[in-house]
C-alpha cells in the first residue's frame, strides 16, 4: 500500500466536499505485527439536505466503516453499511465509537507519514483525504459524543 511522506501537507486545514467539512483525519501508529489499523475524523454539515457516507477505499484488501458496541461487558465492533451525516450536525469517527477499519495490512501504520483515503458520499461524492498516522500514544481526548448519526 501506498504511504505518503509529505511534511507540506496541513492537516490542519478542513477539506470541503459541497456542504460537508472534513477534519482530524487521523490513525493510530501500529506495532510490527499488526495487520489492522483504525482511521479516525469528524465531519460536519453545514447544509440543509442530509448526506451518507456509504463507502470508504484505500490501498488495503478491505476497507470498512464499523462501529463499536459492549455486549455482555465486551466491546466488539460490527460492520456498518452507511453513516448519516445529518443536515446542520457533525459525525466524529473516534476510538471507542464509529471509525474506518483498514483490514489486510502488509506492514504496519508508522508515525509522520499518511494513509490515503477516498471517502464516498451519496451527495457530495468522492472525497480523497490523507489519514495522518499518530504516534502510539496519541489520545486527541474523548469528545463529548459522537454527534447525530444512524446507521
Amino acid at each position: 500500500f501506498a504511504l505518503l511522506n509529505n511534511p507540506t501537507i496541513s492537516f490542519a486545514e478542513m477539506l470541503k466536499a459541497g456542504d460537508l467539512h472534513i477534519t482530524d483525519q487521523w490513525v493510530r501508529e501500529a506495532p510490527k505485527s499488526a495487520k489492522t489499523g483504525a482511521g479516525y475524523l469528524t465531519i460536519k454539515n453545514n447544509g440543509t439536505v442530509s448526506d451518507v457516507l456509504f463507502g470508504v477505499e484505500a490501498d488495503f484488501p478491505r476497507v470498512m466503516i464499523h462501529g463499536t458496541k459492549i455486549e455482555s461487558e465486551v466491546k466488539k465492533m460490527y460492520h456498518v453499511d452507511n453513516l448519516a451525516i445529518d443536515a446542520g450536525q457533525t459525525v466524529a469517527l473516534q476510538p471507542g465509537g464509529f471509525h474506518i477499519m483498514f483490514l489486510g495490512l502488509s506492514e504496519p501504520f508508522k508515525a509522520g507519514a499518511t494513509v490515503p483515503v477516498t471517502l464516498k458520499f451519496e451527495k457530495a461524492g468522492e472525497v480523497k483525504v490523507n489519514f495522518e498516522i499518530k504516534p502510539p500514544t496519541y489520545n486527541p481526548g474523548a469528545a463529548s459524543g459522537h454527534g447525530s448519526h444512524r446507521h
